[in-house]
């Protein structure tokens, strides 16, 4: 039998931005010595869970009128990046449980945050694909339908998404939104036979004729195209602006914070293996002293680096448009969310190359086995660029053409 571990005594005092930062900073080792264990797990293990609780990590996006942190986006994706620098999975289920927070407090009404946000253990899985169906019933609605990749679901306490809404009078069902607390669906625990990204928790969710409250679901809504002209039900709640923003942006600004702590773990390991192995050819001697080597590896923190700093541009500029939607100089558009993420998304692009090109291609076959650090990170980015976020880019690619050229896109002709 084994014993649960106990859980970490939580943090009630509230750290600074740059406390939070170093706290994921001072995990990083640790995250790198289970990451093995995350796999087998397929999440992040329970005892990582509680310290990341215990740090108060989950409280980031969550409004201080409820108790919450109510950090800026760039201290939550700098803690994101951090964490992935120790384990690219864990920091993904952890970040994508997290995140959400942020929406929420932005989209819904005062009384269903209450209750969201009210017991102090909010965290939220979400996936934008609108398969589940929602009927209306008396007080509410019911839920029937599987939602696939809700990564950070093992330790969510609500799932937000999107719905098909059936219509009365039999018209075409109307899109919607809904959050649904954790009672309302079922777990399918079929996730771990991914390429990569194992630790990530990113299972299938189950309702059969769930109920969820009137106000859990609002109709005609489009996660990605939620309007906030003069601000948001949640900027005016809280006194914030962080809290106006768009929803596409956010999210595929998370999955590159995660991917450029990936790769500064994949140069770590890097330095490493300059440090304590040889070159192949002669002259053979210890690689960190090998021209080619060097050039490689100053090749690779260059690359890092500006993506960093372009990333860190782009949240700078979500932060104006919330800023400026709010204060009424100028509307925070569809266009500005959608050609932001194209940005980010070439972000993701350009890391997962410079993977390829500039480290990977010299590291050694010895470095690839099963459970090498090198095998995993390789693994794991494998899994993000393939992922349906920056499959959209010749797709997106198009659309922010017409939506430039203010001409209709393909799909609508």
């Amino acid at each position: 039998m084994t014993t649960a571990p106990a859980a970490a005594p939580r943090d009630l005092a509230a750290p600074s931005e740059q406390e939070l930062v170093e706290r994921a900073r001072a995990m990083r080792e640790e995250l790198l010595a289970r990451q093995e264990e995350a796999e087998r797990l397929t999440h992040i293990p329970p005892d990582i869970h509680e310290k990341f609780l215990a740090n108060r990590f989950y409280d980031m996006f969550v409004p201080k009128t409820y108790g919450g942190l109510e950090t800026s986006p760039q201290t939550f994706f700098e803690v994101c990046k951090e964490l992935a620098r120790g384990d690219m999975g864990s920091a993904w289920c952890f970040a994508l449980a997290a995140n959400h927070a942020l929406h929420v407090a932005s989209w819904y009404p005062k009384e269903v945050q209450d209750r969201a946000f009210g017991n102090g253990d909010f965290r939220a899985a979400s996936v934008s694909a609108p398969t589940v169906k929602a009927r209306r019933t008396e007080g509410g609605y019911i839920l029937n339908g599987v939602v696939d990749y809700c990564s950070g679901i093992p330790y969510s306490t609500w799932y937000l998404g999107q719905c098909m809404v059936e219509q009365q009078d039999g018209s075409a069902p109307v899109m919607g939104m809904f959050l649904a607390p954790e009672k309302a669906f079922e777990r399918l625990h079929n996730w771990g036979d991914s390429t990569g990204l194992k630790a990530t928790g990113s299972e299938s969710i189950r309702f059969t004729d769930a109920f969820v409250e009137a106000d859990l679901v609002i109709e005609d809504a489009n996660m990605i195209d939620i309007p906030v002209k003069d601000g948001t039900v949640g900027s005016e709640l809280h006194g914030n602006p962080m809290y106006a923003g768009r929803g596409l942006l956010t999210f595929t600004v998370s999955l590159a914070s995660l991917a450029v702590g990936g790769l500064y773990h994949a140069l770590d390991e890097f330095e490493r293996l300059m440090r304590t192995r040889k070159t192949p050819l002669p002259p053979v001697q210890p690689r960190l002293y090998d021209v080619d080597y060097q050039r490689h590896y100053g090749a690779a923190w260059t690359k890092i680096k500006t993506a960093e700093l372009a990333l860190d541009g782009v949240i700078a500029k979500h932060l104006e448009y919330c800023r400026a939607t709010v204060d009424g100089s100028r509307e925070y558009t569809f266009l500005d969310d959608w050609s932001l993420a194209c940005v980010v998304r070439e972000i993701i692009v350009q890391l997962w190359e410079t993977l390829e090109h500039d480290l990977l291609r010299v590291i050694g076959s010895g470095s690839m086995r099963q459970g090498e650090r090198f095998d995993r990170i390789f693994r794991d980015m494998t899994s993000l660029v393939t992922h349906r976020n920056p499959m959209l880019r010749e797709q997106a690619f198009r659309n922010t053409a017409c939506l430039l050229l203010e001409i209709p896109s393909p799909e609508a002709r």
